[in-house]
C-alpha cells in the first residue's frame, strides 16, 4: 500500500469512527432551559466533547488502520487477487 492509498484509508476510517463517537454521551439543554432564550436551540448539547472525540476516534482509527496495514503488507488482504 503506498503513502496516498494509505492516507485516504485512515482518513475514510478516521471519519466513519469520528461520525460513530459524535452522539455518545451526548445531554441536551432541554432540562436547564425551561423557558425560550433566542437563538439557543434546546436539543444542542451542553458540552459535546468535541477534543475528548477526537482524541478517541484517532487512536481507535490508528489501531484499526494498523491491523489494516499489517494485513496487507503480509499479503493476507489482496483485494487484486479476488479481481483476477
Amino acid at each position: 500500500m503506498g503513502i496516498t492509498g494509505s492516507i485516504i484509508v485512515y482518513v475514510m476510517i478516521w471519519w466513519i469512527i469520528f461520525f460513530s463517537l459524535l452522539p455518545v454521551g451526548i445531554q441536551s439543554n432541554k432540562e436547564v432551559f425551561k423557558e425560550k432564550i433566542g437563538g439557543m436551540d434546546p436539543g444542542a448539547p451542553k458540552n459535546p466533547k468535541i477534543g475528548k472525540k477526537f482524541l478517541i476516534t484517532t487512536l481507535i482509527t490508528t489501531i484499526i488502520f494498523a491491523v489494516i496495514y499489517y494485513l496487507v503488507e503480509i499479503d493476507l488482504l489482496n483485494l487484486r487477487k479476488f479481481i483476477q
